[in-house]
């Protein structure tokens, strides 16, 4: 799977080196047999942007963009958007991509991240609870799950944040100095590291749907589907 997204990150026409950084030596060896690079980094990380920022510590670069390991259908137009975005807008630390929730059961997930932004398109907070809450249509039919049942209209509320960041490299290199925070470690969200130290995380849309490998569910509509590609 992970080889999968190196060959998509290469795909991407502002890529100019992929390096699959992992403290797994299974993972090192399945990348490099396949002809991709790889790094050994501590297995100590408390995410993946801090394995991250451990292995651009060892890299010429400027913008570092980070695809994580569990999204092989990730596109290489998305990652073009999302550096561009941060190329455009040089007040963010960050840019990331979000695509619209086709499902109430993506909504209930607590492995679907959603996010919601600002009018300027800046993150305002990332959940794996379902935000923003549409309580008035919650309360009317007894609870979420029924109202999106009733109302499949409500599923616009929401966006499903993408596996992708990308970093200004001397911001990445800050970051992982900073201890985790309280909202971090509460959600499990790297993400929110960076808005809870007050930096801005530019949001903009996918080019097209991706699927994050979370569960055997997952998994297996991922083989399927790049079984027929």
């Amino acid at each position: 799977m992970v080889v999968h997204v190196a060959e998509r990150a290469l795909a991407a026409a502002s890529v100019s080196r992929a390096v699959v950084a992992t403290d797994d030596r299974r993972i090192y060896e399945a990348v490099t047999a396949a002809g991709h690079e790889a790094l050994m980094t501590s297995p100590g990380h408390a995410s993946g942007s801090d394995r991250l920022a451990e292995a651009a510590g060892k890299i010429d670069c400027d913008i570092v963009v980070n695809v994580q390991g569990d999204e092989p259908l990730i596109s290489p137009d998305t990652i073009e958007v999302a550096v561009g975005a941060l190329l455009e807008d040089e007040t963010a630390a960050v840019s990331t991509t979000s695509e619209p929730i086709e499902t109430a059961a993506d909504v209930l997930s607590t492995d679907v991240v959603k996010v919601v932004v600002d009018a300027r398109g800046r993150a305002l907070y990332f959940s794996r609870s379902p935000v923003p809450y549409p309580r008035e249509a919650a309360r009317r039919y007894g609870s979420l799950a029924a109202a999106l049942e009733v109302e499949p209209g409500l599923l616009g509320t929401f966006r499903k944040h993408t596996g992708l960041y990308v970093y200004r490299r001397a911001f990445l290199l800050e970051y992982a100095r900073w201890p985790q925070t309280a909202l971090e470690r509460a959600e499990s969200l790297e993400q929110l590291r960076v808005l809870e130290r007050g930096y801005a995380i530019r949001v903009v849309e996918a080019a097209s749907p991706s699927i994050g490998v979370d569960t055997a569910d997952d998994l297996q509509r991922v083989r399927k589907l790049l079984e027929a590609d």
